[in-house]
């Protein structure tokens, strides 16, 4: 009698009989709709036949556990995605598992998790990471575990789905506010070079300049790490211009706070010498003395939206659109005053 062990049979396998690429394969297990219906009864029918496990099988014997896995915990955003990712789950009678893959030595931290998820069970995993890489995507499929990538820092592209916000409308959004405040020199503290987050500001932010007819000057730019000690260091450079701005705009709420600090160590003002906008709206916005103007992410739905989605992967349900990106909207505090008042 043959028993319910998954037989050894790859992805690459299946793609190889089906004349597909694996990607078409991985698509087909996800329950991705942007497959064409031939294509997919004919890798379905070798899946069957082949005995491969699919994740419907995880429905059969649930664990309850849905694994959050960050880069880096320590960021207070990881806050809010927890707290949606709870909220949402609990509903459904699943447990979080939180431990983090630090994205400095990540190799060593990605095998450690990837081990400990190989020794218990997981009926899925939450990923919210700067880069999911080819290593840790193919032993995630190879354990067949439903995957959903939450990008505050950026990930597009993946052949799984993604949750994401409106990063380039936000950032065009912050610029033109402070464009109508009477302020043309804005400085630019951007997140981390080469991630598509960073990437997607800094082009909002050039944008909203463009529109208004104000050249961008190359010297109001500077490479943040998401941070409080990037924007610091960023916002020194920028106060300490010949010709200062007379705002800046910072990727994210952490580098802004950093401005505030350089500020204060200058002698200037917010908003009454130098007026700042952030990206997040962290709680921490609300707390800083002026209170932050900013970019409001909505982390918190971010991480329900990401788990209800997960979800749907879990009971073996089709996901209708691989990418979701959630709007981001200016929330107006106090500092920021019209330049020339």
């Amino acid at each position: 009698m043959q028993d319910n062990a998954q037989p050894a049979v790859t992805i690459s396998a299946i793609a190889a009989a089906a004349g597909v690429s694996v990607p078409t394969v991985s698509r087909v297990l996800n329950g991705r709709s942007d497959v064409a219906p031939g294509t997919r009864e004919r890798v379905e029918a070798l899946l069957r036949e082949s005995g491969y496990r699919r994740r419907g099988a995880v429905v059969a014997a649930p664990s309850g556990l849905v694994d959050l896995v960050f880069n880096d915990l320590d960021s207070p955003w990881a806050v809010e995605i927890i707290r949606g990712v709870e909220e949402a789950l609990n509903t459904e009678g699943l447990s979080v598992v939180v431990s983090a893959i630090h994205r400095r030595g990540s190799a060593d931290s990605t095998r450690k998790w990837l081990d400990t998820l190989g020794a218990r069970p997981s009926d899925g995993a939450i990923l919210v990471t700067t880069d999911l890489d080819s290593f840790l995507h193919a032993e995630l499929q190879r354990l067949h575990l439903p995957i959903v990538v939450i990008d505050p820092a950026g990930v597009p592209d993946l052949e799984v789905p993604t949750i994401g916000a409106t990063n380039w409308t936000g950032a065009v959004n912050a610029t033109e506010y402070l464009i109508q405040q009477n302020h043309r020199r804005i400085g630019f503290v951007a997140g981390r070079p080469g991630i598509w987050c960073s990437r997607a500001r800094l082009d909002g932010y050039r944008a909203g300049l463009e529109a208004a007819g104000i050249a961008v000057d190359p010297d109001l730019v500077q490479d943040g790490d998401f941070d409080y000690a990037s924007g610091f260091r960023a916002g020194t450079a920028l106060l300490a211009l010949p010709y200062r701005p007379s705002a800046i705009f910072a990727a994210s709420d952490q580098m802004a706070l950093g401005v505030y600090e350089a500020a204060r160590q200058q002698g200037l003002r917010i908003p009454d010498d130098l007026s700042v906008v952030g990206f997040d709206d962290l709680p921490e916005a609300g707390w800083a003395s002026p209170p932050l103007t900013t970019i409001r992410q909505p982390l918190s739905d971010m991480g329900t939206l990401a788990a209800r989605t997960l979800v749907r992967l879990i009971r073996g349900d089709a996901v209708e659109s691989p990418r979701i990106e959630l709007s981001t909207r200016l929330v107006q505090r106090a500092s920021v005053r019209a330049h020339g008042t």
